[in-house]
Parts: C-alpha cells; sequence; structure tokens
C-alpha cells in the first residue's frame, strides 16, 4: 500500500535506531517486548542476533541496526524486542525486531504522510512505505513486509521450524526418560 492509498487515520507503533525515528503500522504488531535471553544461531545472516522463546515458539530476532546497515543495537534499558506479523508465502509468521528504544503509538492521518523519497534515504526505497511528519519532524514509515527477501525470510522460517523440532524431540526424551 502506497501512501496515497491511505484514506484514513492509521495507528503506528514508532520507533528509533540510532538517531533516526522508524514507525511501523501497529496492525502488524503482537506484542512489545523487555530485552530477553537472545540464543545465538550458527551460520545466520549477520543481521539475526539469534531466536527466543516466546511462549513455546521459536521466533528469529533480527537486529534492524544492522539490517539497514547502520551500528549494532547496544543493550540499554531501552533496548526492546517488537514481535511482528510479516508475510510469507501466504502465512504469517512472527519476527522479532530489536531495536533501540520503542516511542509512542501515534495516529497519523493521510495528509500528515508523503510518499518515500526517491533520493538521499539511508534505506532502499521498496521498504519505505511513507514519511510521516509529526511535530515538525519526520517519521520513516516502514513496510515490514518488504524489508526482508523471501530467501532472507525462508531461511528464518527454517530457523524457526528447526528450533521447534529440536525442542519437540528434547519433550520426547524428556517423556521417555520418566519412569
Amino acid at each position: 500500500m502506497s501512501a496515497t492509498e491511505i484514506r484514513e487515520t492509521i495507528q503506528f507503533l514508532t520507533f528509533q535506531l540510532q538517531q533516526e525515528v522508524f514507525a511501523v503500522e501497529i496492525a502488524k504488531v503482537r506484542e512489545v517486548l523487555e530485552l530477553a535471553s537472545i540464543t545465538k544461531v550458527p551460520r545466520t545472516p549477520a543481521f539475526m542476533r539469534g531466536v527466543i522463546n516466546l511462549r513455546g515458539n521459536v521466533v528469529p530476532v533480527i537486529d534492524m541496526n544492522l539490517k539497514f546497515d547502520m551500528l549494532r543495537t547496544d543493550q540499554t534499558v531501552n533496548t526492546c524486542i517488537i514481535i511482528v506479523e510479516i508475510r510469507l508465502d501466504g502465512e504469517e509468521t512472527l519476527l522479532g525486531a530489536l531495536v533501540d528504544s520503542v516511542q509512542e503509538v501515534m495516529d497519523l492521518h493521510p495528509d500528515q504522510i508523503e510518499p518515500p523519497p526517491k533520493i538521499g534515504a539511508k534505506l532502499k526505497a521498496e521498504f519505505i512505505r511513507g514519511m510521516g511528519k509529526h511535530d515538525d519532524r519526520f517519521l520513516i514509515i516502514l513496510d515490514i513486509d518488504k524489508i526482508f527477501s523471501s530467501d532472507e525470510l525462508n531461511r528464518m522460517q527454517k530457523v524457526s521450524r528447526s528450533g521447534s523440532s529440536v525442542r519437540e524431540k528434547t519433550l520426547q526424551q524428556d517423556e521417555s526418560v520418566e519412569v
């Protein structure tokens, strides 16, 4: 959906990466978590920090700073993981987005959203849904479904599935040990 297709007020969750403020449509956000223990997974892209256990589900965690060619996210009291739903091959997949801090939920009306810039953005334009204007500042509105290539998403989904099968095998082994 482009900025010109937005007809009514939409809520966005805003968050910070380095000194830039980004936004993602709240409908894509499942929840926001405090920084938890992230289990590293070998042979994954540098921007994939690992996986977390979210109520029994293995969820890949992506360092959004690294994904956007910025410096690695530092762990501070404000660092969080935003759990988002992304579309992969017609099905919803959970993904954790590691960010410097979450700012607020805000409403933006269509006249507060401009099309993505053609030149000079730190991100490729296909990732940017639009530029939001709020209190004399710009927000980079992301299209979360277009940030990752299908190859990257497939690799992350395989990591989630392999983590699930490891967890199931461990549970089966634990059950077979019981006397």
